[in-house]
């Protein structure tokens, strides 16, 4: 992997903002000519630094106005306690994020729903079902202050 220079920052500042914009504004925004533009691109691709183009879509407008994140400490006298309560949360659809930690918390479950009484039913039904929970804590998503994907670069 090649180190990336000014020019590669400036693009990725640029794709951060707006991950769909053309070629030709993309050069003319950063500085550069199109077709040295879209190499970097290509190779930033190819190196991993640039690892896909998204579409955010907003929970709320599909109806899911219930966010809650679980804190759960797994019992781990299994050797495979974190690989088999991942495969089975994964299999929950409601499930957006998972994350793994190190310390008391050991994984960090996201879970959309439409309403409480849906949550409650998730949580009832799915979540006390998944193997392996010695410990959970729900902490409810009041407000985002600031959410971001963006790296400082």
């Amino acid at each position: 992997m090649q180190q990336l220079d000014d020019l590669d920052r400036r693009i990725l500042r640029i794709l951060q903002d707006d991950a769909n914009i053309s070629s030709a504004e993309l050069a003319k925004r950063a500085g550069a000519s199109a077709p040295s533009c879209w190499r970097r691109v290509e190779r930033m691709q190819a190196d991993g630094v640039i690892l896909d183009k998204r579409v955010e879509i907003d929970a709320k407008a599909l109806g899911f106005a219930v966010e809650v994140s679980l804190r759960i400490t797994l019992d781990k006298t299994q050797s495979n306690a974190f690989d088999i309560f991942i495969a089975a949360a994964r299999d929950v659809p409601e499930v957006s994020e998972i994350q793994t930690f190190l310390g008391r918390v050991d994984v960090r479950l996201t879970v959309l729903a439409r309403d409480m009484p849906h949550y409650q039913e998730i949580y009832r039904n799915r979540i006390l079902a998944l193997p392996h929970i010695a410990d959970i804590e729900a902490l409810m998503l009041v407000a985002d202050v600031m959410k971001s994907e963006r790296l400082p670069i």
